[in-house]
């Protein structure tokens, strides 16, 4: 008849208070506050970075703005505010642009150079060459086209007076597209040089492209043009013929914008269509007969760059902030609006929606565009305005910088702040999760089960309980008390039972004693039938004897083993393992063979009971495993300094790597006692015992064809 589990009662739980858990609302609270704490410090932070930058950026949104009008006041700036269209030209040229002052002193370098370089007007090319072409802010002064510029050139060869073939000579050649017609002078250069090498001279214009001039050809009167050819050699480059930075400037005649200013209207300056216009400079290099002539430079390539527009005016503007430029009159004109750039990342939206809800002291009120005062609503917009005066009119800045931009630029800077402080979050939930599920449930489950045991084990009858554990300064109603007064009653029971396992072993280790001295007897018996020094049989019985002493002499084994006292002495190891490998058939273990490559003797300190003991254990773990009819090796070789190896190798499976130490652990065996009657895993445990007691070691490695055991001992010096 098969019986099923017994089923026990259930152990009655007494009502436990609100008390005894006071501990774990104490843990929950501490987790709230400190997710709280989290909380409020990064909303702390993000609020006063918020103030910061709300602050920095009023301060330096009027200064923005009054940079940029200190730009525009300056001649460069103000090129570009009376040319905001202005390019660096197409294939037919570059559209002469407007300049901030009447005219150009075209006749002194010096001072057209300064000009050009104030106004910020000359288009630069990667080469170093550079032009400007620009009529003056005066309708009066003329109505001319200045061309002025510098590149770098060799010697330049002149003109003779009178002569009509240019194709010998350098030359400069301009042609201008305006309204529908193209107009084209060439200019040859009529000059000396200098010893130095330096050159200066005149460009005298004449109508047409040459380079044959006809016979009766006359200079334009009103073309005027210089060429100065100066300064230092370029470089890796001296002499008179090198290459030198050379500077012409060129005032060119228009008819269209002279025949205006004879109107009897009042002339329109500039005109109108001053942006179609288009003007190209070339400069011609002497061209042998029927050859095109070399192109020294010329404004329609690609590649030029402007100075300043208003476009890199527009590119120090902040995300959000629109810039307008509207020209003064009775009718304002927009003429430029810039925005700056927009953000390249995008924020997080729920923290934008935070920053936006967080106060910012100052910037409260009604939306009216101005930057102080308190209200119910908040202020989106900082607008700023100022005016420029040009020779042409007057030009007004408008500024406006978008509050929202700045709080999108603000999530960004934050969201490192808003990860860390959601990764704290998430760590305290964690940890509050781990201490929950892992401790404090537990613990609240024990301290129930805990008091029910406690209370179903108390005898009713006081004088009978039995007591020795003070816990008087933890007992309580709370977990910890209740576990304390649980922990006073287990223990006191496990004292007990240790008190009988104690009384159990002592009576144990007596009768192993009893056991040893009924077996020494026989033994010394034995010691004198095999009494001989020639009788095989002799060292076997001291063996057993020497282990009955070791074995019996206290508990347990282990134990045994790690106190037992050996006495080394000088013994030769080559000798030693030669009588092992002769006398191992006696022992059954058949096959084995000794190799050693060192000379002998070799003296070591070991006792050679032990020594042999620890080998044979060896020796019989590789006889269980090596397949049937393969040898044992038995090897002697020099290991480090002072010290030589004894390796043991036998063929067979190898041992799995994580078991490689734990093999000598005592009672470490792959096959349990009862299962084998004799392996309890104390055969390699006794082998490293003993030899580290010889100042030695042993340890165990595969190799590909089978397992090898490798004892270290010390030599001794002869």
């Amino acid at each position: 008849m098969r019986l099923g589990p017994v089923e026990l009662p259930a152990l009655t739980v007494p009502r436990l208070g609100l008390a005894a858990f006071r501990r774990r609302a104490v843990v929950h609270l501490a987790f709230l506050l400190l997710a709280a704490a989290t909380l409020v410090l990064a909303l702390t932070v993000l609020t006063d970075q918020k103030q910061r930058a709300y602050q920095r950026y009023a301060q330096g949104f009027r200064q923005s703005l009054a940079e940029i009008v200190l730009q525009l006041r300056h001649p460069s700036g103000q090129l570009a505010l009376l040319n905001p269209g202005m390019g660096a030209g197409d294939r037919d040229g570059q559209a002469p642009v407007l300049l901030p002052f009447a005219a150009i002193d075209f006749d002194d370098q010096n001072k057209a150079q300064r000009a050009i370089e104030m106004a910020g007007c000359g288009l630069r090319w990667p080469d170093g060459a550079s032009l400007c072409a620009a009529v003056g802010a005066n309708a009066y002064a003329g109505g001319f086209l200045y061309l002025v510029g510098s590149l770098e050139s060799g010697p330049l060869i002149g003109r003779e007076h009178g002569a009509l073939d240019l194709a010998g000579v350098h030359r400069a050649r301009v042609t201008l597209k305006l309204r529908g017609t193209t107009q084209t002078w060439v200019a040859p250069f009529e000059g000396t040089a200098a010893p130095s090498g330096a050159q200066r001279g005149r460009l005298t214009g004449f109508v047409g492209e040459g380079p044959q001039l006809p016979g009766k050809a006359r200079p334009v009167r009103e073309f005027r043009g210089w060429l100065w050819r100066e300064g230092p050699c370029g470089e890796a480059a001296s002499g008179p013929d090198c290459a030198r930075r050379t500077f012409y400037s060129i005032r060119l005649p228009v008819e269209a914008f002279q025949a205006a200013l004879f109107e009897k209207r009042q002339p329109v300056w500039p005109p109108a269509d001053l942006d179609q216009a288009r003007v190209r400079v070339e400069l011609l290099g002497p061209s042998p007969e029927g050859s095109a002539p070399p192109v020294l430079f010329d404004s329609a390539r690609p590649g030029a760059s402007l100075a300043l527009s208003l476009d890199r005016i527009g590119a120090a503007l902040q995300p959000g902030e629109t810039l307008r430029i509207e020209k003064s009159g009775p009718r304002p004109q927009t003429i430029a609006e810039r925005r700056g750039p927009e953000l390249s990342e995008r924020a997080l939206p729920w923290l934008i929606h935070v920053i936006r809800r967080l106060p910012v002291e100052g910037f409260g009120g009604e939306t009216d565009g101005k930057t102080g005062g308190r209200g119910s609503a908040e202020v989106r917009w900082l607008d700023a305005a100022d005016e420029v005066a040009t020779p042409t009119g007057r030009y007004r800045l408008v500024l406006r910088g978008d509050l929202r931009s700045l709080d999108r630029q603000l999530a960004l800077e934050a969201r490192p702040l808003a990860l860390l402080a959601t990764a704290m979050l998430a760590a305290v939930a964690v940890a509050w999760l781990m201490v929950e599920l892992g401790l404090i449930r537990g613990i609240a489950v024990l301290t129930k089960r805990a008091a029910a045991v406690s209370y179903n084990m108390q005898d009713a009858r006081a004088e009978q309980r039995i007591g020795e554990l003070d816990v008087t300064d933890l007992r309580g109603r709370d977990e910890l008390g209740i576990l304390a007064g649980s922990l006073a009653d287990a223990l006191q029971r496990v004292k007990d039972g240790l008190r009988r396992e104690q009384l159990r072993a002592e009576r144990e280790r007596e009768m192993w004693h009893a056991v040893g001295h009924e077996i020494m007897s026989p033994l010394q018996s034995l010691m004198l039938l095999h009494g001989g020094a020639d009788d095989p049989s002799h060292r076997y019985v001291q063996r057993m004897q020497q282990a009955v002493k070791v074995l019996y002499g206290s508990a347990p084994p282990s134990e045994a083993l790690a106190s037992a006292n050996l006495h080394p002495e000088v013994l030769d190891l080559a000798a030693f393992c030669r009588e092992v490998a002769a006398n191992a058939h006696y022992a059954g273990i058949a096959d084995v063979s000794l190799r050693t490559t060192l000379p002998e003797p070799l003296p070591v300190r070991a006792e050679a009971y032990a020594l042999e003991d620890a080998v044979t254990h060896v020796l019989r773990n590789a006889d269980r495993y090596r397949p049937v009819g393969t040898p044992i090796a038995l090897t002697l070789e020099a290991g480090e300094p002072g010290a030589v190896l004894l390796r043991i190798h036998n063929q067979g499976p190898a041992i799995d790597p994580a078991m490689l130490d734990r093999i000598f652990e005592y009672g470490v065996s792959d096959v349990a006692p009862e299962a084998s009657g004799e392996r309890r895993g104390q055969g390699l445990f006794v082998a490293k015992t003993y030899l580290a007691k010889m100042d030695g070691g042993i340890r165990a490695f595969n190799v590909p064809d089978g397992v090898v055991f490798e004892m270290t001992l010390r030599l001794v010096a002869a």
